[in-house]
């Protein structure tokens, strides 16, 4: 993912800090030195990176600070209080409200992903319960209403555009007036790319924007802009009302450190960014989360929030009796893995654990772990209600499994192999007798119902020992019982 390089190299240059023997003058520094460095190197402007080393070298005054006070703790919030004011930028974005035309209007550079982008915005929105439509105002790339008029027809938005009409003016206001009068609450606007270079386009954009009065204007950045971002950005910034962006290309390997820059230029919040190329592949962005997974600290609310989204509340009564009992099936490890499925790239699900960092999941390893659940459910696919229902495997026959090999087009090799996996996964659920999952907001149940030693045993030892053992899990679980950032940090001993 773009931007996980830099939060690894942030988060072995806390970790370096935090081994240090003593914290002092030439650590503080030599951390942020490497902070400083991994910055740059991400392509975030230097005087930017400057300013952030002046105020946590300001907030972080070891001199008058107290004995016994906790400079890790104190270096490692500081760190996280600045990349999140790099990225906000203290006032909130306008808010679509139903039932109320609103108009929103794309503006961006030339393949920025606007015209895709705007079509997640709208099918968001429509999930919601918005009654979104798209207007296609971009005259001046061959094949732009094409390719909008093909993703609103299979998102099943409304869209208005024109082959014969060059004034995109014209177009603009047309579609608007439309879609007013047809009770759309969300009418958005997807304009020609454009660089500050071009003051013919930056003028018909401004005329764009002047004709419909856009509630919103967003800008959509790529984030392997590179250093280019802060000037491009301010750009837009002064000829039309920024007052949101939208970063794309997120799932990419570019460094990335150019969306953090575009935030300081527009002076406007990030509010959505774009994973993937599917409609679906759109999340919207919290800053606090988002630095936190940057950073390996995880971001255990949006775990859960994406486990009660995958598991409807109708379920999760019956999924509660089922982990209470402990009893594991060949038929819940298929639901358990349609809901992996569900959750998303698994790379993006492990880096909202603490301890974990998208570095970990590299790509190819992330395609083949969903690929050998796929294979896996396409066994089970070939098993009868029986085999799916029993507790134990074992039972079934050397004959049995050669036919659901050949049933399902894999080696029989395979089939063992799957087996061999649920026999591993029913052991640790065997070991989650009377864990309870908290309902949705009720993160500090979480930690009342959740024993330590219990936790321990349940734990694979590889991911106890990159959560950072016994210490690290009770970090872990003092976190999920905290709403504040303080609980991220707690656990931590004191200097030496």
């Amino acid at each position: 993912m773009v931007l996980a390089q830099l939060g690894g190299s942030i988060s072995r240059a806390l970790a370096q800090m935090s081994n240090a023997t003593v914290i002092d003058e030439k650590v503080l520094s030599d951390c942020l030195n490497e902070i400083s460095r991994a910055l740059l190197q991400s392509d975030v402007q230097f005087k930017m990176v400057r300013d952030m080393q002046a105020n946590i070298k300001r907030i972080v005054n070891l001199e008058t600070l107290a004995a016994g006070t906790n400079k890790r703790r104190i270096i490692q919030q500081a760190v996280f209080t600045e990349l999140c004011n790099m990225l906000d930028p203290g006032k909130p974005s306008f808010t679509p409200k139903k039932g109320k035309p609103c108009v929103v209007m794309f503006v961006g550079l030339q393949g920025s992903g606007k015209t895709t982008t705007s079509t997640k915005y709208a099918y968001y929105h429509q999930c919601k319960g918005f009654k979104p439509a798209l207007v296609c105002a971009d005259t001046f790339r061959a094949g732009a209403f094409d390719q909008l008029k093909q993703n609103a027809t299979k998102a099943k938005i409304p869209f208005y555009g024109s082959y014969m009409e060059s004034d995109p003016v014209k177009i603009a206001v047309e579609g608007v007036e439309r879609f007013k009068k047809e009770n759309c609450d969300l009418i958005i606007v997807d304009t020609s790319g454009r660089h500050k270079q071009e003051a013919a386009l930056f003028e018909e954009m401004r005329q764009v924007s002047e004709a419909t009065k856009p509630d919103l204007v967003i800008f959509v950045m790529d984030s392997s802009i590179g250093q280019a971002a802060f000037d491009q950005a301010q750009a837009f910034k002064q000829s039309v009302s920024v007052g949101a962006v939208i970063v794309t290309k997120m799932d990419g390997h570019a460094k990335g450190g150019g969306a953090l820059s575009a935030v300081a230029a527009t002076k406007s919040p990030v509010i959505f960014i774009g994973t993937g190329e599917h409609i679906d592949d759109f999340e919207v962005f919290d800053v606090k989360p988002f630095v936190s997974r940057l950073l390996g600290m995880g971001d255990w609310s949006g775990f859960m929030d994406k486990i009660h989204e995958v598991v409807p509340t109708d379920q999760q009564p019956e999924l509660l009796q089922k982990l209470s009992g402990g009893t594991f099936t060949l038929r819940l490890m298929y639901e358990q893995f349609q809901n992996i499925l569900k959750m998303g790239p698994t790379g993006q699900v492990f880096s909202m654990l603490p301890g974990f960092s998208s570095e970990l999941m590299p790509k190819g390893h992330e395609k083949e772990s969903q690929a050998k659940i796929k294979r896996y459910m396409t066994m089970m696919d070939s098993m009868t209600d029986a085999e799916l229902d029993s507790t134990n495997p074992n039972l079934m026959t050397e004959a049995r499994i050669i036919l659901i090999a050949r049933c399902s087009g894999r080696p029989i090799r395979d089939v063992v192999d799957m087996l061999e996996e649920y026999k591993r996964l029913a052991k640790i659920w065997s070991k989650m007798k009377g864990l309870k999952i908290p309902k949705k907001g009720e993160m500090s149940a979480l930690s009342r119902n959740m024993n330590f030693q219990h936790m321990s045993k349940v734990l694979p030892p590889q991911m106890l020992k990159q959560i950072g053992g016994m210490g690290g899990l009770q970090s872990l679980m003092n976190q999920m019982g905290s709403k504040e950032m303080g609980g991220m940090f707690g656990g931590m001993g004191g200097d030496k």
